[in-house]
């Protein structure tokens, strides 16, 4: 059978093998306890789920146009303006079946052979796996564990060269939690102005999910890139709706006609039903989001207090998101060897930080999406695991 080369560049989610591995030693009658998988452990909010099944029983059952229908889009610009300050043209606004689509296309219309795409590292997986899968060479953006897992503008600035097509960022960041400080975007989009022919991915999917006051900065809050950046968010995080798969990308003008095509070629449009529920989402009572923010909270405290007293463990206190991201180099464990050792031995799931990319070994991504109780209980565990070793 010949296979596409081009296959064989194609990356994964380890996050989601760890999860197979978690439920088939549950299975097996481990007690384990889940701190790896991305996703909010909460409900999705029920005024959701019944605009959902309005629209199902209104006979929503049928194709709409590929870049959603005019009523959400317009929900989403109503949006923009009300969290980040600025008016923004519903029709250059494309919703998609999730964030990663935004992430693929962005990758797509910008990756080819010679091209470099500049990304976060350690950062989503599927930064690096779909540059490399367009051919296009990753650049590492090197996040710093003393400056909260921020970048450094003047280094990525040195990092751009005549090919360099489209940098990638993500503030707040999986799997760091840590928030790019506005000076250093304010820096970066100042050296920016010397590369204009470099585009910028947004990925703010964690903007609602911020602590401490710290706020979100989006790169629309800069004027002068607009006319070459993308903004990725969506439902998925904010509103507890990993498994309906919504987002949407915020698109230059001349780029929108490109994501568009994309959208017919791959999925023709987002699922009806689930666009109406995602309306009500963005208009509708925020209270649960309120709720759910306040529960992660007391949860962030909790395990960056506890990681903080493990031995051999230091913990950057995590500003957004739901992840925390320990250094355990002093424990003398490889970031996998963690990862697997934790989950087999002690029925504790956690994702290597080399998940996430080359740098971040030594690291490990614990999600305090699981209540405070099994929280406590797999610290404990975790501390028992160390003293052992």
């Amino acid at each position: 059978m010949a296979i596409s080369a081009k296959m064989a560049r194609l990356g994964t989610e380890t996050a989601f093998d760890v999860l197979a591995r978690a439920n088939a030693l549950a299975a097996g009658g481990m007690d384990v306890i889940n701190l790896g998988i991305g996703q909010p452990d909460f409900p999705t909010p029920d005024n959701i789920v019944e605009a959902a099944v309005k629209a199902l029983r209104d006979g929503q059952h049928g194709y709409t146009a590929a870049n959603g229908i005019p009523e959400l889009r317009e929900a989403v610009a109503e949006d923009i303006l009300k969290y980040r300050g600025v008016e923004v043209n519903p029709d250059h606004i494309i919703a998609v079946p999730g964030g990663k689509v935004t992430m693929a296309f962005a990758i797509e219309i910008f990756g080819e052979d010679g091209a470099e795409i500049m990304y976060p590292n350690p950062g989503f997986p599927i930064y690096e796996s779909m540059i490399r899968f367009t051919g296009a060479t990753p650049v590492p953006i090197r996040l710093i564990e003393e400056n909260g897992f921020s970048f450094d503008a003047e280094t990525v600035l040195s990092q751009i060269t005549g090919r360099t097509r489209l940098i990638i960022l993500n503030t707040p960041a999986n799997p760091t939690g840590g928030i790019v400080p506005k000076v250093e975007l304010e820096k970066l989009v100042e050296g920016l102005k010397k590369h204009p022919e470099v585009y910028v991915l947004s990925d703010e999917i964690y903007s609602r999910m911020t602590y401490d006051g710290e706020g979100h900065c989006s790169m629309l809050q800069f004027p002068d890139l607009r006319g070459r950046l993308i903004i990725l968010d969506g439902w998925s995080k904010t509103y507890a709706m990993t498994g309906w798969r919504m987002g949407w990308g915020l698109w230059p003008e001349h780029l929108v006609p490109h994501a568009q095509r994309l959208c017919v070629n791959f999925h023709s449009c987002v699922n009806a039903p689930a666009q109406y529920a995602g309306i009500e989402a963005l208009k509708g009572d925020q209270g649960p989001v309120d709720k759910m923010m306040t529960a992660f909270d007391e949860r962030r405290a909790l395990i960056h207090a506890r990681l903080n007293a493990a031995p051999g463990v230091r913990c950057v206190l995590p500003k957004g998101a739901f992840y925390a991201f320990p250094n355990i180099s002093d424990t003398g464990l490889s970031a996998k060897e963690m990862q697997d050792r934790l989950l087999n031995e002690k029925g504790v799931a956690v994702i290597a930080g080399t998940s996430f990319g080359a740098e971040g070994e030594g690291y490990v991504r614990f999600s305090y999406a699981n209540s405070l109780e099994n929280i406590e209980c797999a610290m404990d565990r975790f501390e028992d695991f160390l003293k052992g070793l």
